[in-house]
């Protein structure tokens, strides 16, 4: 009886799932980076993690405030909102819909990290999707706490217990149509964690955090520090240390939104720091770090004899294997697929400049392929468009 009770719980969660936004296909225009959300977590009655003299949510907000600043200045076309701009609790859900609702383009949320062991130290950036290990488990479940300081969390929820285990199996089931966006930025975010950041490089995951459950667009994570270690604590509280992160926030925002665009400058069109650095990784427990992409061979593929740069049309990614001719791509021609990250990505076209490129992506996003972006290819591999515009 138990067992059953159990299975019917689980299968009201994941109803709850397909009627949320963030499953559901995203409905608005892509192409452009013209709204972003920026998510001081926590805050008001609940302080989150707690150092020796800080709290979570004043360092959050603080570096929220920093970023939103940096962005008004270096991309005045960029709409920027806060979830919240001072001291006060904002329910989780109410986090992600305030995203939803002003259709925006990437969401941030910005927390601190702790941990019983105070040496534990470094910056990680998380992704929605399942958790790797138990480690994983227990960090998403300190971030979804939050949602006990709630009234109706019952009600908001569905039930959801953020700290029970089982409930978590529901975001296995989970196919986030950002995924590959929301990674590429987390990857973008850590390099330049590399740079200015002067704190070990933990790497990117993936969980089942609430606030990016509803989420229907790109978005990201990022634990800053470890408030629970008195270095990085004195680090997080400062104004140079936070100064560091919001400008690698910056920096991996002016990138993403180069990569989507295609085309982007800045008021003084100076970049703020480079991306590139030697500074080695420590060993994270489950990333998803980047390899270089294998591209498929089958019909439509990139001829990797070929050096010339090309563009394509990425439109989906998908963890299971689709064969090309899928009838989920008949409305598309020129199909190819390479996999990077254990995730298969299909491509569209192949077009030998970014104009008619960007001229097939609108093509391909009225026929409901909304979130489809350009990518470049050189000799069978993908390269950034940075790199691709300066051959091109």
């Amino acid at each position: 009886m138990e067992f059953f009770l159990k299975k019917i719980y689980l299968i009201q969660i994941i109803f709850l799932i397909l009627l949320t936004p963030a499953f559901a296909f995203a409905q608005k225009s892509g192409g452009s980076v013209k709204t972003l959300v920026i998510d001081a977590g926590h805050g008001g009655n609940d302080p989150g993690a707690t150092g020796k003299k800080s709290k979570e949510k004043d360092i959050a907000l603080s570096v929220a405030l920093k970023l939103g600043s940096l962005v008004k200045q270096g991309f005045p076309d960029v709409k920027v909102i806060y979830t919240r701009n001072d001291d006060r609790f904002v329910e989780l859900h109410e986090r992600s819909k305030l995203a939803n609702k002003n259709k925006a383009d990437l969401f941030i949320s910005i927390h601190c990290n702790s941990a019983d062991n105070k040496d534990a130290r470094g910056v990680e950036t998380w992704v929605m999707g399942m958790h790797k290990s138990d480690i994983n488990l227990r960090v998403a479940q300190k971030e979804n706490a939050a949602i006990l300081k709630e009234q109706n969390y019952e009600k908001n929820y569905e039930n959801f217990d953020p700290n029970s285990p089982d409930a978590y199996i529901i975001f296995s089931m989970y196919q986030n149509a950002y995924l590959d966006q929301s990674i590429s930025f987390a990857q973008k975010l850590q390099e330049q964690y590399r740079t200015l950041v002067k704190s070990p490089n933990r790497g990117v995951f993936q969980a089942g955090f609430v606030v990016l459950w509803g989420c229907a667009l790109p978005s990201v994570l990022t634990e800053i520090g470890f408030i629970s270690n008195p270095d990085e604590e004195k680090f997080l509280m400062s104004d140079s240390g936070q100064t560091a992160i919001a400008t690698s926030l910056l920096n991996a925002f002016r990138e993403y939104k180069y990569q989507v665009e295609g085309n982007v400058t800045t008021s003084d069109n100076k970049p703020v720091a480079t991306t590139k650095s030697t500074t080695p990784d420590n060993k994270p427990v489950a990333t998803t770090k980047s390899t270089t992409p294998a591209v498929s061979t089958k019909a439509g593929a990139v001829d990797s004899t070929n050096n010339k740069v090309i563009f394509k049309v990425q439109f989906a990614s998908s963890s299971i294997d689709k064969p090309l001719n899928s009838s989920e791509f008949s409305a598309l021609q020129n199909v190819s697929k390479y996999s990077e990250n254990g995730v298969f990505k299909y491509c569209s076209g192949e077009e030998a400049d970014l104009a008619r490129a960007k001229d097939l992506l609108k093509s391909i996003q009225t026929k409901g392929f909304r979130d489809a972006f350009v990518v470049a290819f050189r000799g069978g591999k993908r390269i950034s468009l940075t790199e691709a515009l300066k051959e091109n």
